[in-house]
C-alpha cells in the first residue's frame, strides 16, 4: 500500500521567471505548493475543465472530492462512491481515469496474497458508479496500484505485482487492454527493483505506484515509487521508453540513474537534489487535463503535482503521511545509463524535475 533536483538560489528565481509567462498555455495550470490538511496517502487527481477531481480510499470504501484548485481538495466535502459490501478486504490506492466519456476508478482490494485489481465506472465523477469488476490481469498474481492510459492509439494497463505467489519483490508490469476493463494478451515486466539505490529498503524490494506521462518528444514515461513506503527512503524514479520503442520490451525502457524526487542525497540521480521540507515523497499524481497523457505538458511551464510525504522533523510512519501539492516540469538532455544489458546502454532525452 502505500504504501529532484530542487534548484536553489539564483536558479530558482531564473526558473520562476522562465515559467511564469507560459503557465497559461492551453492545457496548463499554475503549480501550487505545500502541505494540505489531509492526512492520507496515494493521491489520484485529474482536472476536468476548471474542476479538480480526486479519489481516496477511506476505511472500507472510496470517496471522491472536487474543488477549484488542488490545494482546495483537502477541505472539499468527501462523497462516498463505493463501499466494500462484499468484504473483499483492504482497499488501497484508487486511481481515477477518464476514458470514452466515462470515469473509471481502479483500486486494489484483498488480504495478503489475495490483493487484486478492481474497477468501477460512471458517467459522473461523484455518483452513479457501477458495482466493482475484477480485472482478469494475465497470470492472476498479486496486483496493486494499477492505472489505465492510451499511447499510440492503444490502451495499456500498468501495475505493481509479484512474479509468482510469494512476496519477494514488487515489479512493474504492463499489458494491452481491449477496453477499460478488459486485458488482452500477456503481461510484460518493464521494471524490477534491482538498482542499488532502489534496494536500500527491502523485504520486499519495491517498484510501485506507476504513473504514465508523455514527454515533449512524444516518448512515453512511467514514473514510479521505489523503496518501501514504510521508510523515508521512498522516492520517485523514471522509466523512459526509447523513441519508437515497444512498451512490452523491457530493454526498450531506460531507468533514471537514481531518484528524481526523494529526501536522501545518496540515492538521488546526479544533478538532482533532495527535498528540503518533506521526507519520503512518493505515490504521486500528474494532474493532467482529463487525466489524459495526450494533454501532458510541453517543455517550459510547470504543471501541478500531488504526492504524499511526511513533514520533515516528524517521525516517519504511514499514519503521518499527508497529501502535498507541488509541481513538475520537463528537463531535457538527460542521459539514463545501464550496464551489462543487451543493446544500447545509454539513452538521452527528457527527464523531469519535481518541486515541493
Amino acid at each position: 500500500m502505500k504504501r529532484a533536483r530542487r534548484p536553489s538560489g539564483v536558479l530558482v528565481l531564473a526558473l520562476s521567471l522562465l515559467f511564469a509567462p507560459v503557465a497559461a498555455l492551453p492545457g496548463a495550470a499554475p503549480a501550487e505548493a505545500g502541505q494540505t490538511s489531509l492526512r492520507a496517502a496515494d493521491p489520484s487527481v485529474l482536472r476536468v475543465g476548471g474542476t479538480y477531481v480526486a479519489v481516496q480510499s477511506t476505511g472500507n470504501g472510496i470517496d471522491v472530492r472536487q474543488a477549484p484548485s488542488t490545494a482546495g481538495l483537502a477541505t472539499a466535502p468527501a462523497r462516498r462512491i463505493w463501499t466494500d459490501t462484499r468484504n473483499l478486504g483492504e482497499v488501497w490506492a484508487p486511481e481515477i481515469v477518464r476514458d470514452g466519456g466515462r470515469y473509471h476508478v481502479y483500486f486494489t482490494a484483498g488480504r495478503g496474497a489475495a490483493h487484486r485489481m478492481y474497477a468501477i465506472s460512471s458517467a459522473s465523477p461523484d455518483s452513479g458508479y457501477t458495482a466493482e469488476t475484477r480485472l482478469a490481469l494475465p497470470d492472476d498474481k498479486w496486483a496493486i496500484d494499477g492505472t489505465l492510459f492510451t499511447f499510440s492509439g492503444q490502451r495499456w494497463f500498468v501495475w505493481s505485482g509479484w512474479a509468482g505467489d510469494t512476496d519477494v519483490e514488487q515489479n512493474l508490469y504492463i499489458a494491452r487492454m481491449s477496453g477499460p476493463t478488459t486485458p488482452t494478451g500477456a503481461r510484460y515486466v518493464i521494471s524490477q527493483p534491482r538498482e542499488p539505490w532502489e534496494r536500500v529498503v527491502g523485504n520486499p524490494y519495491v517498484n510501485e505506484s506507476p504513473e504514465a506521462i508523455k514527454d515533449p518528444n512524444g516518448q512515453l514515461h512511467v514514473v514510479y515509487s521505489a523503496n518501501g513506503s514504510w521508510s523515508d527512503r521512498y522516492c520517485l524514479a523514471d522509466l523512459r521508453l526509447r523513441a519508437g520503442g515497444d512498451p512490452t520490451h523491457v530493454w526498450d525502457w531506460y531507468k533514471s540513474n537514481g531518484c528524481l524526487f526523494g529526501s536522501h542525497r545518496d540515492a538521488m540521480m546526479s544533478g538532482w537534489d533532495p527535498t528540503l521540507r518533506v521526507d519520503g515523497p512518493g505515490h504521486h499524481s500528474f494532474v493532467l487535463l482529463d487525466g489524459d497523457i495526450a494533454t501532458s505538458p510541453p517543455a517550459g511551464p510547470t504543471f501541478p503535482l500531488m504526492f504524499h510525504a511526511v513533514p520533515k522533523g516528524t517521525p516517519y510512519s504511514w499514519e503521518n503521511r499527508y497529501w502535498y501539492t507541488g509541481g513538475f516540469c520537463w528537463w531535457g538532455g538527460t542521459t539514463y545509463r545501464r550496464a551489462n544489458v543487451p543493446g544500447a546502454n545509454a539513452d538521452t532525452g527528457w527527464s523531469l524535475k519535481f518541486f515541493e
